[in-house]
């Protein structure tokens, strides 16, 4: 009755308009998803063996032996179209590959038969490792997830937003009813990528036979592969899976895996016969032609120029960075922000390379706090540079292990300075080190900071110990009031109306944002809600198809589908592109589907860095 009640509430759902985290209503579903497209088949699996296993009459009457599983029929007469043969000529320069194809020689499954995986349930992460329910989604509406996952083409303007929806995409998930399990994994790979998170979606490519890819899922992982600089990784998908594609960066890979496997003579022919047809940019086909000459003996020197180049791509990244190539600094300093996440993760960048991007992958949420301390510990350890980043390194140690508090204090304080847009990043970085000062009176004045920081990382219940020492209406007491895990009685008028007078955030956003939370956590009154909802002129009850459907998933309890929905509605480049509605529907419907702890953390972010 639930799953059915959904579906009716998502049909209802299909009335309106749906918006994302932005600041004036915009329809942003995928095109179509008001009449969506029939879902593709699901992928046809090879017919049984006959229950006798006795031979069976052809088309023309012959008795022809089966032969034994997983064994592939010889080629004949019969697979070639015979007017369109290729030309000696043509058969001398095909590749080893192109050969097998033609003859039919190229099998579809490249491993043993045992040890092929099910598509049933793909994904890294299962429900006991921490995981949301495999079948979660099995009775959900195809469409709304498909609209949920084609929809997510951005980062998150939350990284608790972030870090839950990443732990959705990479469990371990059966499709929903009426979806190629294909499809799902290509949706999910595809957001992963949007949102910078390329390592997670190449260990779901690789979680997946390469044999079952379609060549959407190629495209997507290959994606994954170049994100994480990975090239030789994606070898398999381009060697076996036929995509129909022929565009220069499709040719650039196939030569390179042409040269790894063992047909370097070739692969180099192929890229050179490229660059002297002037198609694809000069510097990606020489890049390419380096790595490609690195798999043999033949030791060509390939020169690389960065003379005429004026932006760096994904695939110049990745191929410098696996080559060992510096960018030229005018380069290397304009990189955006989805390079500068992929940089800061880039294992053949060294920690002083790296920590530069650092502050934006903690900020977004693919650094935990741990690991950017880790890397600054490296910086510290080496100890023979002078740089901005040896020093803050060293402040950092102090931050954690100085032996007086109000030294420990500013040495955090350090450590934030000279962060820009980036000083939330910088706090999930200190997060252990304010959970370590002692709640004192004398350090009231950066109580909200110090207790942001922690909340960053998660540590409400260190963060509690300051409930004693913020003044009520502060911003240390706002976030406690949200970030409480066990709080019981709502939050007063009085209380209310202090952080509102007090409230100096550019058009009382941070009001606005904790109005939202407290009624998401409903944690006060409907008359205050009311009151105040005129007071800062915002409307937590106005109805979209987007909050009809987050709504209707959180009333049949769906935590995977609400988390999909809430990664759709939190989408941005800054909390200024969020809204106090999108907030309320988030944190509630969170809430109710037993992700209390996230909805607590996303309430708290929000009025941190509104």
């Amino acid at each position: 009755m639930k799953a059915g009640w959904l579906i009716g509430g998502a049909a209802l759902a299909l009335s309106s308009s749906l918006v994302l985290a932005q600041s004036a209503p915009e329809d942003l579903l995928p095109p179509g998803f008001d009449n969506p497209a029939p879902a593709p088949s699901p992928t046809q699996a090879a017919p049984a063996p006959s229950a006798t296993g006795a031979p069976a009459p052809n088309a023309a009457g012959e008795i022809v032996q089966p032969l034994p599983s997983g064994e592939q029929p010889a080629p004949t007469s019969g697979g070639f179209d015979l007017a369109n043969l290729p030309t000696l000529r043509e058969i001398e320069n095909m590749s080893t590959d192109e050969l097998d194809e033609l003859l039919g020689l190229k099998p579809k499954f490249d491993i043993p038969p045992a040890a092929r995986r099910s598509m049933e349930r793909a994904g890294v992460l299962a429900a006991s490792e921490g995981g949301l329910p495999a079948k979660s989604l099995a009775k959900q509406p195809a469409a709304l997830v498909r609209a949920a996952l084609a929809g997510t083409k951005a980062p998150m303007v939350s990284r608790w937003g972030h870090i839950l929806l990443r732990r959705t995409l990479a469990s371990r998930l059966a499709a929903p009813e009426g979806m190629d399990p294909v499809e799902f994994a290509t949706l999910r790979v595809r957001a992963l990528n949007a949102m910078g998170e390329h390592a997670v979606a190449r260990a779901l490519v690789q979680d997946i036979d390469t044999a079952n890819y379609s060549p959407e899922l190629t495209n997507a992982a290959i994606d994954a592969y170049i994100g994480t600089a990975d090239i030789v990784g994606a070898c398999p998908a381009v060697r076996l899976v036929r995509t129909g594609r022929d565009d220069v960066e499709w040719q650039m890979l196939a030569g390179i895996c042409n040269a790894y496997a063992g047909e370097e003579t070739r692969a180099l022919n192929d890229l050179r016969r490229l660059q002297s047809r002037g198609q694809g940019e000069p510097i990606d086909v020489l890049l390419a032609q380096r790595f490609a000459g690195a798999a043999g003996s033949g030791r060509r020197a390939v020169t690389i120029e960065w003379d005429d180049v004026d932006s760096v791509t994904p695939w110049r990244f990745a191929m410098a960075n696996a080559l060992g190539e510096p960018l030229p600094e005018n380069l290397s300093d304009d990189l955006g922000p989805d390079l500068l996440k992929s940089a800061a993760l880039t294992p053949a960048l060294g920690p002083l390379e790296r920590v530069g991007h650092a502050d934006v992958a903690g900020q977004s949420g693919i650094y935990s706090s741990a690991a950017m301390v880790d890397l600054y510990s490296q910086i510290f350890a080496d100890g023979a540079d002078d740089s901005d980043a040896s020093l803050r390194a060293s402040r950092l140690r102090e931050a954690y292990v100085g032996t007086d508090p109000a030294s420990r204090l500013a040495a955090i304080r350090d450590v934030w300075g000279g962060a820009g847009d980036y000083v939330y990043g910088r706090m999930v970085m200190t997060a252990f080190a304010a959970a370590r000062l002692p709640a004192d009176e004398a350090f009231a004045s950066d109580a909200g900071e110090l207790i942001a920081s922690m909340l960053a990382a998660g540590l409400d219940r260190d963060a509690l110990r300051w409930a004693g020492v913020v003044d009520e209406g502060s911003l240390g007491w706002a976030l406690l009031a949200l970030a409480a895990p066990t709080r019981q009685e709502a939050v007063t008028d009085g209380e209310l109306d202090s952080f509102v007078d007090d409230d100096t955030s550019s058009g009382q956003r941070k009001s606005r944002m904790l109005l939202a939370g407290l009624a998401g956590l409903d944690r006060v009154g409907q008359g205050d809600i009311a009151e105040y909802s005129q007071r800062l002129s915002v409307s937590l009850g106005g109805e979209t198809r987007w909050t009809r459907a987050i709504d209707a998933a959180a009333d049949v309890g769906n935590p995977t589908l609400v988390a999909m929905l809430a990664g759709l509605g939190m989408q941005g480049d800054s909390w200024d592109r969020m809204t106090a509605r999108h907030l309320f529907h988030i944190v509630s419907a969170l809430r109710r589907v037993g992700l209390e702890a996230e909805a607590r953390m996303i309430a708290a972010e929000a009025v941190a860095r509104a």
